[in-house]
């Protein structure tokens, strides 16, 4: 396979990954044409979209509308007891004060019913909201997968696996996230600072400039100490990481660390990191802590000058109590959608930053099917051929300019060569991983070009160096590559690759659970069971990238005798670096710098005395070997 290079990850500088986006802001590059192709993706939904943006705004109405008609209620009471009190100096004796008990009756079913209304249209928007923002994120999640079954294995060659789990989760969610709740906020955030200052404008003119007077001081808090909260939280989250790597770094190095007694050094470093992350962290949480509390002094500023002046003009009666004190009520309201579009606007720029990642991976170019042109050999009696094959990488000159290559069925084809010397490239050239540059690949007289790539796989069965099983019973694995195999055969593949000795010792057998990553059984029994589903799976062509690397020396001969029944007329290839496992292979392809230089029988190539025998004998002379 390529060298696998990979691109900056999704990290502390790019609000991903731990920690989350913490108030750092990633800008995207394309804001208006990511923000309507990510409409785009919500079209099929308008008219719930639109019951959600009238449910809103009805609610946010009847919630501005309340602080003014409950004034009424104070407004009345007052009247009366001032009424009363004026009665009582006129020598009238009362035996209460005479205050409309109806109507502020009246009025509290009103506001009741205003405010069950405001909750009621709240639930239904949310609700609806809800189901929208998840369908169109189950959407997008569905295409991206889609998408990532199509690009080639190129991508993935030059993309780190964090980076593609940043985007397929933490971008997934921040977009889910924004549209069920950020979309409504911005909706009633607007209508709450429109309908709030309509609300003062109609009680006083005068007393909403006096409110006003704030705004401008609200909005140099907002734009002065937010970015500076910004570039703390940068900080912060490359602390952050810092801190992450060393923490998981040791905890995966535990058994290492302790046998080079480094406990001591590893505490001295994480104290290091964890002060650069304290000293990061309370900078960026002080700085965006003070932004509420001086938000609030500078309301407070306006609700106490309103309150003097309100009460100057219930002396002089300008204006009623009850407005006052339903306009006291919408100076603490008013400075509250100021803050949070302010914060939405940050939101919205991560949302739309994220979404214009998921984009760029669905704008990759994917795999291509164009045919070959090559005619099908009828009745060919090799079971593959590699015909005139040149073969390079994007962008890198040929590999192999004309290699040629006959499989009979039932051959074993070995791949020796350094380390880097392009043994998997070939792997990858059968299995359509990669396609080639010229020539031809044939199997049973038809080029793999010609295969759907779901058709030229079901021929083939992998065993690699890095084993990969999934989180299941471990009789669940051995049937993932053939669903449709019998018990009696994974019995029989399962005792054929010595894997049914060691399954039945463990405390459930075959309904084993095999834990994240297979770690509560040896890596020599994770690699038997990776053979011994290839095995279950009954390609006519297996292929061994190094299979028996992680077994021991005694494992390793019990496999090749086992090899040797479970490879009777079936057709392999073999990626090995100890040469004595592939004397008998019937052809053997030598490679160095990712070319093709001998290709033989073990004994031909020895008679040459050339790369190969050097590689051969340098494993039993105790000089380095590949």
């Amino acid at each position: 396979m390529a060298e696998k290079t990979t691109n900056q990850p999704a990290g502390p500088g790019r609000g991903h990954g731990p920690g989350g986006h913490g108030g750092l802001v990633e800008k995207p590059k394309n804001f208006w044409g990511t923000t309507t192709r990510l409409f785009g993706y919500m079209k099929s939904r308008w008219l719930g979209i639109a019951i959600v943006i009238a449910f809103a705004v009805a609610a946010t109405i009847f919630q501005i509308q309340t602080p003014k008609i409950l004034g009424q209620a104070t407004t009345e009471i007052f009247k009366g007891y001032m009424k009363g009190v004026a009665e009582q100096k006129a020598g009238i004796k009362l035996t209460e004060f005479p205050i409309n008990f109806g109507k502020i009756q009246d009025v509290m079913i009103a506001v009741i019913l205003m405010y069950l209304g405001s909750a009621l249209f709240s639930f239904m928007q949310q609700f609806i909201m809800t189901r929208i923002s998840q369908r169109t994120v189950f959407d997008l999640r569905k295409e991206l997968k889609d998408k990532m079954q199509k690009v080639p294995i190129s991508y993935y060659d030059t993309h780190s696996n964090g980076d593609i789990m940043s985007r397929a989760i933490n971008d997934m969610d921040n977009i889910a996230s924004t549209l069920q709740q950020s979309l409504t906020q911005m909706v009633t955030s607007t209508i709450t600072f429109i309908g709030t200052l309509w609300m003062m404008l109609s009680i006083s003119w005068k007393l909403t400039l006096i409110a006003l007077i704030t705004i401008p001081l609200s909005l140099v808090v907002v734009g002065v100490i937010a970015p500076k909260s910004q570039k703390f939280f940068a900080t912060q989250q490359k602390a952050l990481g810092l801190l992450n790597n060393q923490v998981e770094e040791n905890f995966a190095g535990q058994v290492v660390l302790k046998s080079f007694n480094r406990e001591a050094i590893a505490m001295e470093t994480f104290d290091a990191e964890n002060e650069k992350f304290f000293n990061a962290a309370w900078k960026a949480q002080f700085v965006s802590g003070i932004i509420m509390p001086l938000m609030n002094f500078l309301s407070n500023i306006g609700y106490v000058f309103v309150a003097i002046f309100g009460g100057v003009g219930v002396a002089n009666g300008t204006v009623t109590l009850g407005n006052v004190q339903a306009f006291l009520q919408y100076t603490q309201q008013f400075s509250q959608p100021i803050s949070q579009l302010a914060n939405l606007a940050n939101t919205i720029q991560n949302t739309v930053a994220s979404a214009e990642r998921i984009f760029e991976v669905l704008d990759e170019k994917e795999m291509e099917d164009t045919p070959s042109g090559v005619p099908a050999v009828e009745n060919d009696p090799n079971k593959l051929v590699m015909d005139h094959v040149q073969f390079g990488y994007d962008g890198s000159e040929l590999l192999m300019k004309d290699y040629n290559l006959k499989v009979r069925p039932g051959q074993m084809i070995a791949i020796v060569g350094p380390t880097g010397a392009g043994k998997t490239t070939v792997i990858n050239m059968l299995e359509r991983f990669y396609d080639v540059k010229g020539g031809s690949i044939r199997l049973d007289g038809v080029d793999t070009r010609d295969m759907s790539r779901d058709e030229l796989r079901q021929h083939f069965a992998m065993v690699l160096q890095d084993t990969w099983l999934f989180t299941g019973t471990i009789w669940d694995n051995l049937k993932y590559g053939n669903e449709a195999a019998t018990d009696e055969q994974i019995m029989a593949a399962s005792k054929a690759a010595h894997v049914d000795n060691f399954v039945r010792q463990l405390p459930d057998g075959y309904n084993t659970i095999l834990d994240e990553s297979a770690s509560n059984i040896s890596q020599g029994q994770r690699q038997l069971l990776t053979i011994a589903r290839a095995f279950v799976a009954n390609p006519d062509i297996l292929i061994l990238d190094e299979a028996t690397s992680s077994v021991d020396t005694r494992t390793e001969v019990h496999i090749q005798h086992a090899m040797a029944r479970l490879l009777k007329d079936r057709t392999s290839f073999v990626v090995a670096h100890r040469l004595s496992t592939i004397r008998d292979a019937d052809n053997i392809i030598v490679m160095n710098h990712g070319a093709i230089i001998e290709t033989g029988n073990h004994d031909d190539l020895m008679a040459q005395n050339g790369f190969y025998a050097d590689l051969y004998n340098s494993q039993f002379s105790g000089n380095v070997a590949i």
